[in-house]
Order: structure tokens, then sequence, then C-alpha cells
């Protein structure tokens, strides 16, 4: 068996579809109509969600946004007719990790669905080699393994991905990401996002930090780093 997947849509013809065609794949499939259904239903054996941005009630992205607020971080893909820049952004910033568009084709769901299982099966490997376990500096504390970050011991309420790019930054410190590295570590390679998602994720990630905001230091036209000892050089 392959996994088993949440499909969210309030468009019964939409979700037949897509139930029919991941069940053949050797999927288990569960379906909500509704976000409030959804959360109800989503639990830790779910391997990814498929869901719905337009539906009556909770919206698509207010599921996402409840999720990650609950510490679920359970794989989402967005399905959507909003296919406009700042609604892609809005979604990932909300903790999605895929964007898939209104009218959709079928393969290009499952091989997005197989890459999202693929990507998260490879992250709850044990690494070869030890690993940090948390990154500090003064106040600042990045808990690598409790995906959790604090300044003075207040936790920073920060996104999935926002997290993701943090940590990643803090494991390879002091050495250069390019923002292609950080795209494919953080959002996967199969995964259409655009070098702009990088920059957006990270100023939001500065303000988040306050004080420590100039830890993130921008190499122009090459990347990001953490460095201690420099200066905000945007």
């Amino acid at each position: 068996m392959k996994g088993r997947i949440l499909v969210v849509d309030d468009e019964k013809d939409i979700c037949d579809i897509l139930q029919f065609n991941l069940e053949n794949e050797g999927y288990i499939v569960d379906v909500a109509h509704s976000g409030e259904d959804a959360l109800e239903m989503i639990t830790d054996i779910h391997g990814v969600i498929i869901l719905d941005v337009m539906m009556g009630g909770i919206s698509g992205f207010k599921v996402a946004e409840k999720l990650r607020k609950s510490g679920n971080f359970v794989p989402i893909i967005f399905l959507t007719a909003k296919n406009t820049e700042n609604d892609m952004l809005t979604g990932f910033s909300l903790g999605g990790d895929d964007y898939i568009a209104k009218p959709f084709s079928v393969k290009e769901v499952l091989v997005r669905v197989k890459a999202l299982l693929k990507r998260s099966a490879l992250t709850k490997m044990t690494p070869a080699e030890p690993i940090p376990t948390d990154w500090s500096y003064k106040g600042l504390n990045i808990d690598l393994q409790g995906n959790r970050v604090t300044i003075d011991g207040n936790e920073v309420s920060l996104t999935k991905k926002e997290f993701e790019i943090l940590s990643l930054l803090a494991r390879t410190s002091p050495n250069l990401l390019t923002r292609t590295e950080i795209l494919n570590s953080v959002w996967g390679e199969n995964e259409f996002v655009l070098d702009r998602t990088v920059d957006v994720h990270i100023t939001r990630l500065r303000k988040k930090l306050g004080d420590y905001a100039g830890i993130i230091v921008n190499r122009s036209g090459f990347g990001y780093y953490l460095n201690i000892d420099a200066k905000d050089e945007d």
C-alpha cells in the first residue's frame, strides 16, 4: 500500500475523479466535502492532503492555517481555480507544499502526490551522520529537533516553510546556499515554485526575528547564509 490521502473539495465530481485515480494507483483515499469535515477527519496516518481553496464555510487556506498552528505538518497540495502569483505565495506562506490550478491534469496530480510522499519519507529517514540538535546565538535558539524557535525564551511563530528555511541555513552555517538549493531542499525539485518565493519567505522570516534579522545575510546574485557577525546586507 502506497499511503493514505485526504481529498478535500466541495465539488463531488472532482472528489470522485481524484479518489478513483488515486485508488487505482494503490493509495487509500478519504474524502471530505468541507474544511470543517477535513479538520475532523485528518489523522497522523494521512501522508498528503489535496485541499481545495475555494469552499463554502472554512476555506482551504484557513484549514491549512489551523493545521499548521496545531502542529500538524502533513504535506498539503492546494487545488484551486485561483492561480495568480499572490494566491500562490499566500498558499506557501500558510504552510502549503504545492499548488495545482484547475482545470488540472490527473497525471500531474499523481506525479506531485508521489513526489511529496517520497520527499516526506526521505525526511523521516535516520541520517547516516549525526546532525546538530540546535543552533544558538545570544538570546536566539533554533531547536532543530523540536521544530521551535525562541528569542529570550519566547517562542517565535513560524510557518513550516519559514522554519525549514531557517533550520536549513542553521545546519549549513556559515556556508552559503543558492536560491535553487533552498528551493530544492525545502520545496523539492518537482514543485513549480518561483525563485522569488525564497525571498518572500526570508523577508517575512526576518521580520519575525526582529533584532536578529541581520543574521540572515543575502549575498547579492548568489544566495543566503547565516552569519552571527554580519549585519543585514540588503
